[in-house]
């Protein structure tokens, strides 16, 4: 058995691609467990790299002692993760620590697939593609404006006007999120002048989320999970980063179907539990990124009263 932790969200889950794949072709006949939150289980299933989740929902969780061949740390550089890792009673762990050294500044699929080679497990970075599941709504235009923090949300007015320029440019919109994100979604939806069914934010589980994302038109969003999919699916988006730059979590810089926007000038995460978005979030108008979705996707924007104009986004310089 192959053990790999990696209990984190989806955007962790879907950088981790690569590295999955990576230990998948190294240890063919050995079953690769990854320890996980178990609602990631449809998702995992989408990497065809893992056979079994055992639920794990952070580093307070016990494993349970399963002598694996080898444990893998993909969650992070210790010391709690490599103890929940050493309490299974593995042959071997690959993690970092004595052999690889963690580099802060270094883009996070690149990260675990440099500490994968140290250990002589060759992995390529460009493979992060998922199985792709039908679609609840093919060819919409999802805008996502939640994130797990306030500081990498975008204010909600400015999704709103986003969405309506959007939708007045014929696109099919739809306004994802989480079941906590529900009411978000409605008032963004709302000030929209969206349809109540253009609400899909609480009620699209987790691989319906992959095929609604993988047969999308276009996708906006912030710096969080579904940035991921839609990188994974090569679904044009436009991403909107505010602490982080994208150097470290955007999309490959050579896909130009993915647009990272981000007006900051250093990774300066500050508070991470302030419910205020970072100036580099607020740095970026309506019309800017506007621009972008035009960029990738070739239709006009709606006249400046709805769409505010702005300079234009840059392209993304980094890989999420």
């Amino acid at each position: 058995m192959i053990l790999v932790l990696r209990a984190l969200g989806v955007g962790d889950l879907a950088t981790g691609v690569p590295a999955l794949r990576g230990l998948r072709r190294a240890f063919p006949g050995e079953r690769l467990v990854l320890a996980a939150p178990a609602w990631l289980a449809p998702l995992a299933g989408l990497t065809g790299a893992v056979d079994e989740v055992l639920p794990c929902d952070g580093l307070d969780d016990e494993l349970p002692r399963l002598r694996p061949a080898v444990a893998v740390n993909l969650h992070g550089r210790g010391p709690r993760s490599h103890a929940l890792l050493r309490a299974t009673d593995p042959g071997r762990l690959l993690a970092f620590g004595d052999g690889p050294r963690w580099r802060p500044d270094e883009h996070e699929v690149a990260r675990w697939c440099r500490m994968l080679r140290w250990y002589g497990v060759p992995c390529d970075e460009a493979d992060l593609s998922l199985t792709r599941p039908a679609s609840p709504r093919p060819g919409a235009t999802i805008v996502h404006p939640g994130a797990k923090s306030g500081l990498r949300r975008w204010p909600p007015e400015r999704f709103a006007a986003l969405a309506r320029a959007l939708a007045e440019a014929g696109h099919d919109v739809v306004v994802t999120g989480s079941p906590p994100e529900e009411p978000l979604a409605r008032r963004v939806a709302g000030e929209a002048g969206l349809p109540a069914t253009a609400v899909l934010a609480g009620a699209t589980p987790l691989r319906d989320l992959a095929g609604l994302v993988g047969h999308a038109r276009l996708l906006v969003s912030g710096d969080t999970g579904i940035a991921h999919l839609a990188t994974a699916y090569g679904t044009p988006s436009v991403v909107l980063f505010g602490p982080v730059p994208p150097r470290l979590w955007g999309p490959p810089p050579d896909r130009p179907q993915h647009v990272a926007v981000w007006r900051g000038h250093a990774a300066e995460p500050g508070d991470t539990a302030s419910e205020v978005p970072h100036p580099a979030l607020l740095a970026v108008t309506v019309g800017e990124v506007l621009a972008a979705a035009h960029r990738i996707h070739g239709w006009r924007p709606s006249p400046p009263s709805t769409a505010p104009s702005g300079p234009a986004a840059a392209p993304a310089t980094g890989g999420r």
